[in-house]
């Protein structure tokens, strides 16, 4: 490896606006709303503002798992949000999440709206609201939450470490890469030792942890993530595999991550979501193929 380097930092520093990388239209040092413009409100109590990425799709399937398992309160809109054209800082989406991320989640079924942002925490609201995926306590509640909160401080050095260093960067950095490929490889090991113990992360249930580990892991292990399979020898991780594809094959998994979707084959994208009716028209095309 070649440790030399052109570059020093400067003593205070300040953004360029030729940084390079495919966002860097919508990269910037500070927060709040760029334009004024109001969110799109529909029927239902439940109103997502999102994209179909890792992030978006962990809401998508779990709202479409909490339908499946007869929660007909958890019916919903989901709105599309492309982030590429800057569209989460308009000041209707930043109201909804001040952090202009998606997903962002508008409960309002009560009497004043409720706001949720950040995946986890639309997860965790989810499941308590209908008691659902998430033990209700003891040993199992701790698991699950544990798993899930790794899935949080772990996916940023496989999305925005690793993806960015491998798949966006404008230069290709040889210790980057090298050093978030690494941590990956490590996070997959850390996956394939837990599910050799049980059949789903949390233990014998399938809960909110495989809900939010399996957008980011399971599509990593198919090859749908960063087109980085045979470079992190990702066949390896038998467990997580077995554990994917497991999960690939629930149909409330293949209609959510269809929700937002933008990218792939047509059939495979349903941009807006507003009623279950949406996945009727060629519903057996339109579904993901694992």
């Amino acid at each position: 490896m070649d440790n030399s380097s052109s570059y020093t930092p400067p003593r205070i520093w300040s953004a360029s606006k030729e940084n390079g990388g495919r966002f860097a239209n919508i990269n910037r040092p500070t927060a709040g709303p760029t334009h004024e413009k109001e969110l799109p409100v529909g029927r239902h109590p439940l109103q997502l503002y999102s994209l179909g990425t890792p992030n978006g799709v962990k809401v998508t399937v779990m709202l479409e798992e909490l339908l499946a398992a007869g929660h007909m309160g958890a019916e919903y809109d989901a709105w599309l949000i492309r982030i590429n054209e800057g569209q989460q800082f308009g000041s209707g989406f930043v109201s909804v999440n001040p952090n202009s991320k998606i997903p962002a989640l508008l409960d309002r079924s009560g009497p004043a709206p409720t706001r949720v942002f950040e995946s986890g925490a639309i997860l965790i609201y989810l499941a308590e609201k209908f008691g659902a995926f998430l033990p209700a306590s003891g040993a199992e509640r701790a698991e699950c939450l544990s798993w899930l909160f790794w899935q949080m401080g772990s996916a940023p050095f496989l999305g925005g470490g690793f993806g960015h260093f491998y798949a966006y960067a404008p230069i290709k950095i040889e210790y980057a890469i090298d050093r978030y490929a690494m941590e990956v490889k490590r996070q997959l090991d850390v996956l394939d030792r837990r599910l050799a113990q049980s059949p789903y992360l949390a233990g014998d249930e399938y809960t909110i942890a495989d809900i939010a580990v399996w957008p980011w892991y399971g599509t990593l292990v198919k090859g749908q993530l960063y087109e980085a399979g045979e470079f992190l020898q990702v066949q390896a991780y038998t467990n997580v595999l077995r554990w994917t594809n497991q999960i690939a094959q629930r149909p409330a998994v293949q209609r959510g991550r269809m929700v937002n979707r933008v990218v792939g084959e047509p059939s495979s994208q349903l941009h807006e979501r507003h009623d279950a009716s949406d996945f009727e028209t060629s519903t057996q095309d339109k579904l993901v193929k694992s």
